[in-house]
């Protein structure tokens, strides 16, 4: 009797698309719970402030204190966070859609002018006064769950090939705000501390090459390095990304993830964490913010602003000139089915700068809670503007007269990656 053969859709693409639309739900929703409790007047913002500012935990760092819910997740939960964004830059880079250093062009571009224009509009506001200047990267992330959620909504009204853009623009624009962070928010370095990270992550290479895949030893590695450095200076999170260069890969071009490829085990066991349990409560935690009391001359003071119009009015700027360069000049093709103005739509889209955001604003401004709250207005309210905008673009802008071609002609690329018996 024949066997039935059905296609089936791998992980790295289809199910990234869809969990993290999903996940982007999720998000908006504990958002706006943290909005709800803390403006729900001063019982309110003293219960918010009460549940993230929890002590649970032993001193672990004597510059931190004692830890609290606040710390374990934007320094503990989210490690495991950048592990997962580690692991999937290192996928894409060695195994997938940028492998192909003629793929990697216009995401690239796009995401260092998407950085680079909305650093630039908050510098052209804000970066006269000294004590704002230093947030001058908060504006400069893409939220890819947040963004994609928005997709998620719009249906088939919004092609494949911008879901894919999108994708990889986040992609490279993820690896830049682990730079950022690296090497712009790092002080006050602990020698010894970062002596002990670097023998354990030299560790972890070497038993990449001596072919060890279990990722247990793996594991308590990466406890050990974000320990060290956690006591370092330089931020823990960091760790995550150090150990996905470590974790091993299997490469399967053109096939399903290959079921011994640590690298692709280890992802598929984080996602759904990260995505349904991590990134929420990290909304939550950081975007209650009370909004009490305030008026127009507060929302156009200098941090929120140049915070809010980075995103929304930077981030679209930069992204689409270099789109728009590198298709009029040759460099590469315009996304199949898709027409300049849904291009124009996604651009705003980008602006969304939610997670990296507040992550960052965090880090700029440490111990400064007025000025994380005044940035963390202006992230909210540049990335509702962007959100809003973007969706209406790509709600009412007409289709590609190609498009339902191409997204069958995409649909059966994603399929063509793998061929299972079933």
């Amino acid at each position: 009797m024949a066997l039935n053969r059905t296609k089936i859709i791998p992980f790295s693409l289809p199910a990234f698309l869809t969990s993290d639309a999903g996940s982007g739900m999720l998000l908006i929703g504990a958002a706006a719970l943290a909005l709800l409790i803390a403006n729900m007047g001063a019982g309110g913002a003293a219960l918010y402030h009460h549940l993230i500012h929890l002590e649970i935990g032993p001193v672990l760092s004597p510059k931190l204190g004692e830890m609290t819910a606040h710390l374990w997740i934007n320094d503990g939960l989210m490690a495991l966070f950048f592990l997962l964004v580690g692991l999937e830059i290192k996928r894409e880079y060695v195994d997938g859609r940028l492998a192909d250093p003629q793929a990697r062009i216009v995401p690239v571009i796009a995401a260092l002018a998407g950085m680079a224009a909305p650093a630039l509009v908050y510098w052209l506001i804000a970066g006269h006064e000294p004590r704002l200047s230093n947030g001058w990267a908060i504006p400069a992330a893409t939220d890819i769950a947040f963004a994609l959620g928005v997709l998620a909504l719009l249906g088939k009204r919004a092609p494949t090939s911008l879901k894919l853009l999108l994708t990889t623009i986040a992609i490279v624009d993820d690896l830049g705000a682990v730079a950022i962070i690296a090497f712009f928010y790092t002080s006050d370095l602990n020698v010894v501390a970062l002596g002990g990270a670097g023998l354990a992550w030299f560790a972890m290479l070497s038993l990449n090459r001596l072919g060890v895949k279990a990722l247990i030893p793996y594991m308590l590695l990466f406890a050990a390095l974000w320990y060290a450095m956690l006591l370092s200076g330089v931020h823990a999170t960091i760790a995550g990304v150090l150990t996905a260069i470590a974790i091993p890969i299997r490469v399967t071009p053109g096939a399903p993830d290959a079921h011994d490829s640590p690298l692709h085990i280890l992802e598929h066991r984080l996602h759904p964490w990260s995505v349904y349990c991590i990134v929420p409560l990290f909304g939550f935690a950081n975007a209650g913010v009370s909004l009490s009391g305030l008026g127009v001359e507060d929302l156009l003071s200098p941090l929120p602003f140049g915070v809010g119009l980075g995103l929304f009015l930077g981030k679209q700027l930069g992204i689409f000139a270099a789109i728009a360069l590198s298709v009029k000049s040759g460099m590469a093709a315009m996304p199949r089915g898709a027409t300049w103005l849904q291009i124009y739509g996604l651009s705003l889209l980008c602006g969304i700068g939610f997670t990296m955001s507040l992550f960052i604003g965090a880090l700029a401004f440490p111990g400064q809670v007025v000025l994380i709250e005044e940035a963390k207005i202006g992230i909210l309210g540049g990335s509702l503007m962007a959100a809003l905008a973007g969706y209406a673009v790509l709600r009412l802008a007409p289709l590609h007269p190609g498009h339902d071609d191409a997204e069958a002609e995409q649909y059966q690329e994603i399929l063509s990656d793998g061929d299972v018996v079933r």
